[in-house]
């Protein structure tokens, strides 16, 4: 089924998608499963195993915290940033966990929360094991979870197949494939923003429509200028300075036009993403787009459109997360968003594809050129790995949203340039996409035990 805009954007906290909001979602959901199953009252311990990436770098992304945070029944969208601190710490603290904030159960972190490290579940690389015991020790309710990248969340069952997600209404134009995309388009005669906004429409009403794609760009925009504004180090240990709000400084005292250098505008691409990037890693709040490793790459060609584009406006945006959406939408079906299963082309690389398709769609281009703008990016990203430095979300990730931003807005100028079909398909490219993640060796599939990281970690000659 076709994947509705709000599921491909989601608000929620740093610093990733599949390793802390899919987390928290998963701890949510089986605290909610307990009380479906109305054995809440019995539960006197809960347990967590963690495996695959999860565990090789949880650590560094929060995953511990987020785990907590869903058990205790705070969701990605809504929890306050600056309370997470102090919620930790006071389960910590006490040794028990309020499940939905209200039952408390024993929790001795080193037990009830472990890290498997070199273990994996079959199925995905992000696995998660949680269990509910009464008093005696018996298993009440056990269920396995799988992150599996964007904060999307699935059960054991329904991976495998043998259970149905949550359904929702079928969609209008239930495309599979660009191909698909694009003949609806031409026999409609429709963008693929109309297309997009016409399924939406088979699950919300157009204010809700509106409402979430106006809160879309609001968090997206209200990321830039938390960025902007905190300073000092990010946390994890690198030490590693906040360059946005110097980069803002240094950009408005020498003025947009006064310079005189023709490429000033790729500065102002690189200050927005930095600036979402870093206030992702360092827990505050932005949007999937489609995960948070990647949270800075769309809303910074967004706010390069409107800064520095042609007719820039409240409907060129939404004609923009719409048409990403769409596009994002074939990634997410027909290979991933998961750094863990297919490396960084999964998550900068999705992202770029759909900066580029999204900007390409806002200039008034066809939807013809619209898919060629994502081909020519994600042909581009092939192979591109994911290797944090001590598994945080800090280098190479934020820089790379940076690039991924100045990357997807060259995509797109080259797909306006092209009068002749490309050779390599979108539905091509997205299938090698998925079968270079397969071949990738898991060193490089945000492990830390490849690339950057190990080369990190080696003596200094």
């Amino acid at each position: 089924m076709a994947n509705s805009t709000f599921e491909i954007f989601k608000v929620g906290v740093g610093p990733s998608s599949s390793h802390t909001v899919g987390p928290m979602v998963a701890g949510a959901l089986f605290a909610h499963l307990l009380e479906e199953k109305q054995v809440m009252d019995k539960v006197a311990r809960v347990s967590c195993e963690l495996y695959g990436s999860l565990a090789l770098t949880g650590l560094g992304h929060g995953t511990d915290r987020a785990i907590l945070l869903g058990l205790m029944g705070k969701k990605p969208d809504t929890v306050d940033p600056e309370a997470i601190a102090g919620l930790v710490a006071q389960v910590r603290s006490d040794k028990s966990l309020p499940l939905l904030g209200t039952h408390k159960v024993v929790f001795n972190e080193p037990t009830d929360l472990v890290f498997l490290k070199g273990q994996t579940l079959p199925g995905a690389s992000c696995g998660i094991s949680m269990k509910a015991y009464d008093a005696d020790g018996k298993v009440l309710v056990a269920q396995i979870y799988f992150s599996i990248g964007g904060g999307f969340v699935v059960t054991q069952e329904e991976l495998a197949g043998k259970a149905l997600a949550t359904q929702k209404a079928p969609a209008k134009y239930d495309f599979i494939s660009a191909d698909q995309l694009l003949k609806m388009a031409k026999k409609e005669k429709l963008t693929i923003a109309e297309i997009q906004m016409a399924n939406e429409l088979c699950w919300r009403s157009a204010d809700e429509i509106t409402d979430g794609l106006r809160l879309i760009i609001k968090t997206m925009d209200d990321a830039i200028t938390a960025g902007t504004a905190h300073g000092g180090v990010l946390p994890g240990g690198l030490n590693l300075p906040r360059r946005a709000p110097g980069m803002y400084q240094e950009l408005t005292a020498r003025g947009e036009d006064s310079s005189g250098d023709p490429f000033a505008i790729l500065d102002w691409i690189s200050f927005y993403a930095i600036a979402v990037g870093e206030e992702n890693a360092a827990g505050g709040r932005s949007v999937t787009a489609p995960t948070l490793g990647s949270a800075g790459v769309i809303p910074s060609v967004i706010r390069t459109y409107e800064k520095f584009g042609k007719n820039p406006g409240e409907q060129s945006a939404f004609t923009f997360l719409l048409t990403a959406a769409a596009i994002g939408s074939l990634f997410k079906r027909n290979a991933t968003f998961a750094a863990a299963d297919g490396g960084c082309q999964a998550e900068i690389g999705s992202a770029a594809a759909m900066a580029a398709a999204g900007y390409t769609a806002a200039l008034g281009a066809s939807p013809e050129q619209v898919a060629l703008a994502a081909e020519i990016s994600m042909e581009h990203m092939l192979g591109l790995t994911c290797d944090p430095i001590k598994g945080l979300v800090q280098i190479p990730c934020i820089e790379r949203t940076a690039m991924g931003a100045v990357h997807a807005i060259n995509a797109s100028r080259l797909a306006m340039d092209s009068l002749a079909p490309h050779f390599v398909s979108l539905d091509r490219v997205i299938d090698t996409m998925k079968r270079t993640g397969q071949d990738m060796s898991t060193k490089y599939r945000e492990t830390s035990l490849g690339g950057l990281a190990l080369d990190f970690h080696l003596p200094k000659c």
